[in-house]
Parts: structure tokens; sequence; C-alpha cells
């Protein structure tokens, strides 16, 4: 199977290069794990930040200053100034192709206020904008012909014999077979990695970071591992999401004695801190919007409502939602330079997977839709022009990924591992962090990855081993848990999302 420009990955960025892609001449194909509308650019649910031209009290240089702000010095000023002059063109675009923002009286594009913004900046549509974002690029995918394959596994990386990325192994989970995509240029668009903190994370159970496991193990490198967002407000017991929205649109924080006790939009990693002292007190926390009535919540927040109905068991109109902070977006990921592309020839890299350094120690709310659109457009841009440069090469030898796993034996169960791991990294490496928590939870990852090869696949099924593609995540957690682990030990200081208790 060959195309010039193969995207691994149909979620919001994927599909973004992928039009992009097709638009400048290349022929694409998308694989994908999930299917297109399952992804997790559908949870993004608060806004997409830009500064509008009938803007009167924001400024491009206001968003540009919240950015960096937010990212605690670890951002890149020129990536950032180009992703804030970016925004309005990319809100411009989806709105011409047919995403439905919430409007104004007046007929403009509706905005509102996320955490650690100074003015209303975040476009909406309602509270389900990743939702209806996805929802329109995927539509616009299959207009322009875009061929999009499902319940593909990414298993590994090609390269010719200069070491030139050529392809993807990928595993067809409907046939049990393994196949080979070959291409001029790759994008790798697979998504964070907050899901290796198991249960105590917003995100769907296939943001495993595989796409940078497998990116790492080819010689990419990776940056800023460490830093970690947790979302101050994810239900008590579930760990949904409940989006900055309910607090943008005036939503309180409120402690078990009913008092309210912080800045609700402050930006995230303090207000989580905040939320984990109260906790350690003994107190319990609540999301209370109640006071907007329930005319309101209906109508500007109607999935918050029935997310705590459904899974808490409240509703917000009467009562109080119970919450806590939960891995939510993961700031580090695979290096990219301003034309997307790593540091392995021919690899390119977009969305939350990427590190173009915009986000830096802690993302500003709003700016992860803003990303998507923008770097997967130069993704898919770069991708297309690099493309036209090469002729179509054939991968040197590889060791086929499966040959390995089928040498494992059954005698520990991976997934009472996989739960123990979650748990410890949400002790050990989260919202505050110990130094001699962190080495323990490296000698813990360290005896889990020497334990690998006696956790095996207990189904025997060619077709649909879902058993198989669990084991296969597993090891890509457990590669970049040893990675986030790492990187949280070497920076000594608190920065961000990052917070060093010495």
């Amino acid at each position: 199977m060959k195309s010039d420009v193969l995207i691994i990955g149909a979620g919001g960025a994927g599909l973004v290069a992928a039009l992009h892609a097709k638009e400048a001449g290349a022929d694409v194909k998308v694989v994908t794990k999930e299917y297109p509308t399952r992804s997790q650019t559908c949870m993004a649910q608060g806004g997409m930040n830009a500064v509008l031209p009938n803007s009167e009290k924001d400024s491009i240089e206001a968003h540009i200053a919240n950015t960096l702000k937010s990212a605690q010095g670890e951002a890149d000023e020129e990536a950032v100034r180009f992703m804030c002059t970016q925004a309005p063109n990319a809100i411009a675009w989806l709105d011409s192709i047919g995403v439905c923002f919430s409007r104004t009286p007046e007929g403009d594009i509706a905005q509102r206020t996320l955490g650690g913004a100074s003015a209303p900046r975040a476009c909406y549509a309602q509270d389900y904008t990743g939702l209806k974002i996805l929802h329109t690029l995927y539509d616009q995918c299959l207009k322009m012909g875009i061929e999009i394959e499902s319940e593909k596994i990414f298993l590994s990386l090609l390269k010719d014999a200069k070491g030139t990325v050529c392809g993807a192994e990928i595993l067809d989970l409907k046939s049990g077979e393994v196949q080979r995509y070959l291409a001029k240029a790759i994008v790798i668009a697979t998504g964070g990695y907050s899901r290796i903190y198991g249960a105590n994370s917003t995100n769907s159970t296939a943001s495993t970071g595989d796409g940078i496991a497998i990116a790492q193990r080819a010689g990419a490198k990776l940056i800023d591992m460490e830093f970690v967002q947790f979302h101050p407000t994810g239900l008590k017991n579930s760990s949904i999401l409940i989006s900055e929205s309910a607090r943008g649109e005036g939503g309180y924080l409120l402690n078990s004695k009913g008092e309210r006790f912080t800045d609700e939009l402050q930006p995230r990693d303090a207000l989580s801190r905040e939320i984990y002292a109260q906790i350690e007190k003994g107190e319990e926390i609540f999301l209370d919007i109640r006071h907007l009535g329930e005319e309101f919540i209906d109508k500007e927040l109607p999935q918050e409502r029935k997310l705590a109905k459904l899974y808490e068991n409240v509703d917000p109109v009467h009562e109080l939602m119970p919450i806590r902070p939960v891995a939510h977006y993961t700031m580090g990921g695979i290096g990219v330079d301003h034309t997307s592309q790593t540091t392995l020839q021919g690899l390119f890299a977009c969305g939350e997977c990427a590190n173009h350094r915009i986000h830096g120690a802690n993302r500003l709310g709003g700016n992860s839709l803003l990303e998507i659109v923008v770097f997967g457009k130069e993704a898919g841009i770069n991708a297309a022009k690099y493309a036209k440069t090469q002729s179509a090469k054939l991968p040197a030898e590889h060791q086929a990924t499966l040959a390995s796993l089928k040498k494992h034996t059954n005698r520990i169960d991976f997934y009472e591992k996989r739960e123990f791991l979650g748990n410890m990294l949400y002790k050990k490496l989260g919202i505050v962090r110990k130094k001699a928590e962190l080495l323990e939870l490296d000698l813990l990852i360290e005896k889990l990855q020497e334990e690998f090869p006696l956790m095996g696949v207990r189904d025997s099924a060619k077709i649909y081993n879902t058993n198989l593609k669990e084991l296969l995540e597993f090891k890509n957690m457990l590669d970049v848990s040893q990675s986030v682990v790492k990187s949280a030990l070497l920076r000594e200081v608190s920065c961000g999302a990052h917070y060093r208790v010495e």
C-alpha cells in the first residue's frame, strides 16, 4: 500500500493535515486506531482561542502574552506568535467549511473567557466545540475523497537503508494481518499520553501515547515529557471532564464548608494545586453552577448537565458537582521544527503527540483546538512539499513487532499491572511531586519493563483480538511512563504543571 503522505491518526490534527496535504496535490492515506468521530478532539468542549477582527477589548499581543505567561518561560515565542497570529484565519477557515459556532444576537461568532485569558477569546459551539469541529473536518475529508482506514494499530516505523522514514508497520484489527504502508512522507497525529494515569484521566482509553513511544523507538527526540496538565474539574468518581466553560460562564468552586477559596479562572496548574491542597486538608470540592439558572445551562452548557447526571447522578441545575483534578493534557511529545518535521527525515508530527513548544510548562485553555488547526495545516502542507522531492523507497530489513510478543508467557496479568501503574503515577507523578517518590516510581517502572515478557496474550483469536491490541498499548504506556518519570527527575525545580515540593 503506497501513498505520497501517510497520516497516522484521524483526530482533529490528522484530519486537518489530510485536508491540506490533499489540497497541496498529494495522494493522501489516513490510518487510525479509533473511528475518526471517536477521537479525543471531541472532548475539547470549552472553545478555541482567537482574537477576531471585530474584537475591541482584546488583541493578538494579549493572546501571545497570556500564552507565554501560562507556559512559564518554556515556550518558543516565535512559534507562539505564529500560532496566535494565524488564529483568526483558522477560525475563518473552520467557519467557511461549516463549523456551527454559537452566535451573538448580532450574528457574530460568540466568545467566552477561559482560565488564564485576559478577555473573552474562546470561540465556541455550546459546550460541544471539539465535537462539532471534528465532525465537520470528517465530512470535508469524505467530500474530498480522502481514504480513511479505521481499526488500524500502529506497530512501528519503517526506514530505508539510509535511515529515512519511508513507511509504517500496521496491524489490521479486523483481519489480524500485519500490513506495510509505504509513503514518501509520514505524519504522526496519534494524540497524547494522559491515559498512562489510568482511571485518573479525562482522556479516552485510546490515549496511550502510541505514536510517541514508536517514534522514540525509531530514534526521534522527545521534549518536555514531564509536563502533564491536570484539569481542575474532573468529576470525582468517574474523572469525566467538566469543561472550563462551566467556570468561564461564572461557575464557582466551593469546599465542604461552602466557601469559595480561589479564583476560578486562574491557569489550570495553579488552580489544580489549590484544589489539591484543600483535598489534602480533608475537604471535598464542588463545582457550583446552580446560580446560572436552568435556561442558561440548557442553552450554553447542555453537555455538562448531561455528563453530571449520567456519571455522578447529580443535576447541576439543583445540586453541587463533586470534582477533583485529573490528568487531562500532555504538553510534552515528539520534538518538531518550524515545518513540523521531527528529528527523523521524512517524519512529521502534529497535534498533542507533537511538541511545537507553544504550550511550554502549562497549556492555556482554548489553545489545544487552535494548535491542531494551525499546525495540522503546517504539517500537511510541509509533508506534501517534502513528498514531492522524494522518490519511492523500499524499507530496509525490519524485525516484525509481533514476533517477540509470541514468546511471551501469561504468568502475569498485564491488566492488573496497568491499573496499578495508573494509580502509582497519579500518586507519585501527579499534581505535587517529590524526588524520593519519583525515584521509587522509576524503579517500579523498570521492574514492570523487566516483567513484560511474562505478560502475554490470552486470546488466541486472529480477528478482532483486542487483548493483543491492549498489550501493545500497555507496552507503549510503559515506555512513555518511563520517559515522563526520567524527565521529571531531571527537572529539579518547579515549573508550571511540574511542581516539585523540594
